[in-house]
C-alpha cells in the first residue's frame, strides 16, 4: 500500500472510533432524558383516556359534589381559571406564530 492510502486508512479508522464515541455518548443522554419522556408518555395517555371516557370524570365530579361539596367547588375554581389560562396562552401564541 502506498502511503498515502496508509494515511486515509487510518483517518477512516480513527471517524469510525470518534463516531461510535458520539454514538455512545448520545444514547447515553438519551437515556437519562428516558424518565421525564415516560411521565410526559403518561400524561398523554392520561389525557386521551379522559377525552375518550367523559362519564367517568362527570361521576367522579358528581361524587365529589355530594361527599366534599367545598373541596368540588375549589377544583372547579382551579379548573376553570386554568382554561381559561390555557386559551388566553393559545390565543397568544397562535397570534405570534404565523399560520402553516
Amino acid at each position: 500500500m502506498t502511503p498515502k492510502r496508509v494515511e486515509l486508512a487510518l483517518k477512516k479508522q480513527r471517524l469510525q472510533l470518534q463516531a461510535a464515541a458520539q454514538r455512545i455518548m448520545i444514547l447515553q443522554a438519551i437515556e437519562s432524558a428516558s424518565p421525564a419522556f415516560g411521565a410526559a408518555d403518561k400524561v398523554g395517555e392520561a389525557w386521551r383516556w379522559a377525552k375518550t371516557h367523559p362519564e367517568w370524570l362527570a361521576g367522579i365530579g358528581v361524587a365529589l359534589l355530594i361527599a366534599r361539596p367545598r373541596a368540588f367547588f375549589r377544583w372547579a375554581r382551579r379548573g376553570f381559571f386554568a382554561w381559561r389560562a390555557l386559551r388566553t396562552l393559545r390565543g397568544t401564541i397562535d397570534s405570534i406564530l404565523p399560520a402553516r
